[in-house]
This record gives structure tokens, C-alpha cells and sequence, in this order.
């Protein structure tokens, strides 16, 4: 079996020394690098972006420059999605974001991990697990996403938090790690949490 399609199907697989990954990996760098030195807005900015994710770009996106991929096709942006600037996909797994999510600057997305055993860590091994973000969602600045986690539909997480494990919808998480601060009903009112009992309180604004 080749060692992108371990990759895909998250098995452990050689990303150190495989040449057609290395060569997947040096062709999005250079594509960040035209996004990154290109006018903001121009046609080559696109072209760039467009190469990078290797498809038509959804309508209403916007990704600010810096910008950096590992792979960039394994990133699906959905409609009305914001990129803040200096965000990191490290696209291995797949990276999903759904629609009209904001992203805040200095984000990173990262769906790869190491062995802790360090003679396996030193033969490139890594395993990579998918990053689902719902919609309609507000990703803070400085906020780390880390391998296999999924997060919900109306989510906000605050800027510094690293979030570790899956997020229920409508929920806003802090901390390190991230976990559950309040619930938000959508309507304007939020319902704090206690996070042992995960039974909430009104708080009316």
C-alpha cells in the first residue's frame, strides 16, 4: 500500500521520506508562496488559492494572507468562510469548515501526530485524523484545533484555547484544554454549564 493512501485511511504511514508526499508537500509551499506574495485580491492571488485547494473556490470565501498548507487539496472550505490572517491547515487528514464560519488570526488546524516512541518518531511516522468544523461558527485568534476532532454547528471558541476532544453544537468553549463554558440557545440568550453536571442556569442579557 502507497503511503498517502495509509494517510487516507489513518494508518501510520511515512511522511519524512516518501517521495511522492514530499513532492505534494514542496508544490503547496510554493503555491502558499505565490498566495502569500501576491497582491491581495488579484487574479494571482486566486490562481494561487485555486491551485492550492484544487478546486473552484466556494462562493463568498475569504482567506487573508499569510496563509500556509501542508497539502492544501485535503482543505474544504465551505460557502462565506473567513480566514484571519497567519492560519495553519496541516492537512494530512482532511480539513473541513463549514459555511459562514469565521476564523480568527493565528489559528491552527492539525491533523497529524507523532508516536511517543521515539524510534518510530525518528523513522517520520505520523498518523493524521480528520478536523470537522461545523457552521456558522467563530474560531478565535490564536485557537489550536488538534487531530480527530469535530466541532459543532454554532460554536465559539475563545482566542488562546486549544480544543482536544469533540464540541456539542451551540456551545462557546475555553481554556487548555478547551472545554465547555455556556450553552447558546441562538436567540440571543446563553445558559452557563457546569461542566461535571452539565446541567445549565439562565442567564438572561
Amino acid at each position: 500500500m502507497k503511503e498517502i493512501e495509509k494517510m487516507l485511511k489513518r494508518e501510520w504511514y511515512d511522511a519524512n521520506y516518501d517521495q511522492e508526499l514530499l513532492v505534494m508537500r514542496q508544490k503547496a509551499e510554493l503555491n502558499c508562496f505565490d498566495f502569500n506574495m501576491s497582491k491581495p485580491g488579484s487574479d494571482e492571488q486566486l490562481s494561487a488559492l485555486r491551485k492550492l485547494l484544487c478546486n473552484t473556490l466556494p462562493k463568498g470565501l475569504t482567506v487573508l494572507a499569510p496563509v500556509y498548507f501542508d497539502y492544501g487539496k485535503y482543505t474544504y472550505f465551505s460557502e462565506d468562510v473567513f480566514i484571519n490572517h497567519g492560519c495553519y491547515f496541516m492537512d494530512g487528514g482532511s480539513i473541513i469548515i463549514g459555511k459562514n464560519t469565521f476564523v480568527g488570526p493565528f489559528c491552527g488546524f492539525y491533523t497529524s501526530s507523532h508516536p511517543l516512541n521515539y524510534e518510530d518518531r525518528n523513522k517520520g511516522l505520523e498518523q493524521a485524523l480528520p478536523i470537522h468544523i461545523g457552521n456558522n461558527c467563530w474560531i478565535g485568534a490564536n485557537v489550536t484545533v488538534l487531530p480527530g476532532v469535530t466541532i459543532g454547528n454554532g460554536c465559539v471558541i475563545a482566542a488562546g484555547s486549544v480544543v482536544t476532544m469533540d464540541l456539542p453544537d451551540n456551545v462557546l468553549a475555553a481554556g487548555v484544554p478547551a472545554v465547555v463554558k455556556k450553552y447558546i440557545d441562538q436567540i440571543g440568550r446563553e445558559t452557563s454549564c457546569d461542566w461535571n453536571t452539565k446541567k445549565g442556569t439562565k442567564i438572561e442579557k
